[in-house]
């Protein structure tokens, strides 16, 4: 039996294309071109514009599947899993990658088990063997102290599913040009066994860090949980959200959502100061898509400094209350000008 061409499994929110969606076409692109195979976005939803659906070409597909019902306005897990079984059942794709998202991690697991597929998860790196042709899938292991090559050899498709925020998506490209095609499901598929009574938005605490454009961190070198109401007032001047080290989470100085890191989570904020965090490889591989980061560290061979944008070699308790005072001097000559 023949598998061709690499899939993304697309999201959406109230037709809506989520930016996750884009991410995956980079990851997949790179894949396609590898192959020499096309790349295919598959988008369930309903109300889609189609000038989103044409920007799925723009950023790096070949061609889009889309099936657009009412039904699908919100996630529903059964109804997804059956529709996006059928699908690879019908086209037979030789690779399918989904975001480590809710939405990702609950229509992956079902759907490799109903077309008998491997799946590795959480993935931070895909790749080609070009030898075999196999897809290498590389993710943290006992902890995020080691890193997993996996390979699916003897199933089709093979699926991954890829951590959110771990790239960027591709520039777009206006005068790409590919092909949508519609599809529907049928009155089966799109029944399902659960009665909805609502969705409700539960918001974390702070916000969540994956969403900011800034994202002040604070590690071990905090040495004491009191000690991160430094980082709490910097974040809310920068309008920003407080970020941590897996140390500092275990060590009990804040909750785990704020975890950065493949333990944690993988963020990528247009600014990502980093306050007495000495840099270990599962926090960096969490923060190496921010756009600027700005590293804070008495140690002048903390690892932090080789990802850094910007580092000052010095004491978080001095560095922090200087700039927390010259923001606040920024804000008063701003409002005062007004």
């Amino acid at each position: 039996m023949s598998y061709s061409d690499v899939w993304i499994l697309g999201e959406q929110e109230e037709g809506e294309i989520k930016k996750v969606s884009y991410e995956l076409l980079k990851r997949g692109r790179d894949l396609a071109d590898k192959r020499g195979e096309d790349l295919v976005a598959l988008m369930l939803g309903h109300n889609f514009a189609q000038e989103d659906i044409q920007s799925l070409i723009y950023y790096g597909a070949d061609k889009v599947i889309v099936i657009d019902d009412k039904k699908l306005d919100k996630f529903l897990a059964d109804i997804h899993i059956n529709i996006v079984t059928s699908m690879i059942e019908k086209y037979k794709p030789e690779i399918v990658i989904a975001s480590a998202t809710t939405t990702g991690r609950t229509i992956a697991p079902a759907v490799a088990i109903k077309c008998d597929a491997g799946l590795t998860a959480d993935c931070t790196g895909l790749d080609i063997d070009e030898e075999t042709g196999n897809l290498i899938q590389t993710r943290p292991a006992i902890g995020g102290s080691i890193l997993a090559t996996i390979k699916t050899p003897d199933h089709r498709p093979q699926m991954a599913t890829v951590r959110p925020h771990s790239n960027q998506p591709m520039d777009p490209n206006q005068d790409r040009e590919g092909e949508i095609i519609e599809e529907s499901a049928d009155s089966v598929k799109l029944d399902s066994r659960m009665e909805v009574q609502g969705f409700e938005t539960i918001e974390e605490e702070g916000g969540n860090i994956q969403d900011a454009n800034v994202i002040v961190s604070g590690g071990k070198g905090c040495k004491k949980e009191e000690n991160f109401e430094l980082i709490e007032e910097l974040a809310e001047l920068l309008n920003g959200a407080v970020g941590a080290s897996r140390e500092a989470v275990d060590l009990g100085w804040i909750s785990y959502p704020h975890q950065v890191g493949l333990s944690g989570k993988t963020v990528s904020p247009k600014l990502y100061i980093a306050s007495g965090i000495s840099g270990a490889v599962q926090h960096l591989a969490g923060i190496k898509t921010a756009d600027n980061i700005v590293a804070i560290n008495t140690d002048p061979e903390a690892q932090i400094f080789d990802l850094a944008d910007f580092g000052i070699q010095a004491d978080m308790f001095e560095i922090i209350p200087l700039l927390v005072e010259k923001l606040e001097e920024y804000y008063e000559e701003k409002e005062s000008l007004k």
